[in-house]
């Protein structure tokens, strides 16, 4: 968390390696440092307030400064991402799109060559909800909704696509059915990715 400094404002992931992310903060709070953290979900929320890390809403006063959080997949160079196996994909797409620079922390089990191994998660309206998914299954996805609702409300449609040739296609084409809020494919967004492995950390960034 060397990246992080004092006066800085810091998204907050959701999540198992987000949890890492926030006890690493917690102990350099312990040791002087002074943030504001901005939560992507409830349960983050929660956790930053047992640890004592302080918080503040996302209102658009300014930017944050760096978003941290980690990713269901990594595609090797173009560092696009499937993300919110936690189920708060909208609130960390929002707060990863309103940080100066978004961090990436994963272990290497995490890193692909193609995109797809995972689900992609989708966050979907209540309202005709079984229509939507009828409409995201023409794209070639076998989906199942999740026995979950989002800290919005909404459902989750766990996507399964297979190997996903153009990330940046299907997100287009998910952002054009109505019914979806958000999706899990984070397209061009990261600017680095902390990769996790027996012998060390290896910084990515995108085509580097």
């Amino acid at each position: 968390m060397t990246q992080v400094s004092t006066g800085m404002i810091v998204g907050l992931g959701t999540g198992s390696t987000a949890e890492f992310v926030l006890l690493a903060l917690a102990r350099r709070i312990r040791e002087g440092l002074r943030i504001t953290g901005v939560p992507t979900s409830e349960h983050t929320v929660a956790r930053a307030g047992e640890l004592g890390i302080p918080l503040t809403e996302l209102d658009g006063r300014g930017p944050i400064d760096i978003a941290i959080d980690g990713a269901d997949e990594v595609e090797r160079g173009s560092l696009n991402l499937i993300k919110g196996g936690g189920g708060a994909l909208t609130r960390e797409k929002i707060v990863a799109q309103a940080a100066t620079r978004f961090l990436i922390v994963v272990d290497q089990t995490k890193m692909v060559d193609r995109l797809g191994a995972a689900t992609v998660p989708v966050e979907v309206v209540p309202f005709g909800w079984q229509a939507t998914a009828r409409r995201i299954e023409t794209l070639g996805a076998k989906l199942q909704r999740r026995d979950f609702v989002t800290d919005n409300g909404n459902y989750v449609l766990d996507c399964t696509f297979g190997p996903i040739d153009s990330p940046k296609s299907l997100a287009d084409a998910l952002d054009h059915i109505a019914g979806v809020v958000e999706h899990g494919v984070f397209i061009c967004m990261a600017a680095e990715v902390h990769v996790g492995g027996p012998s060390g950390v290896q910084v990515m960034i995108p085509n580097g």
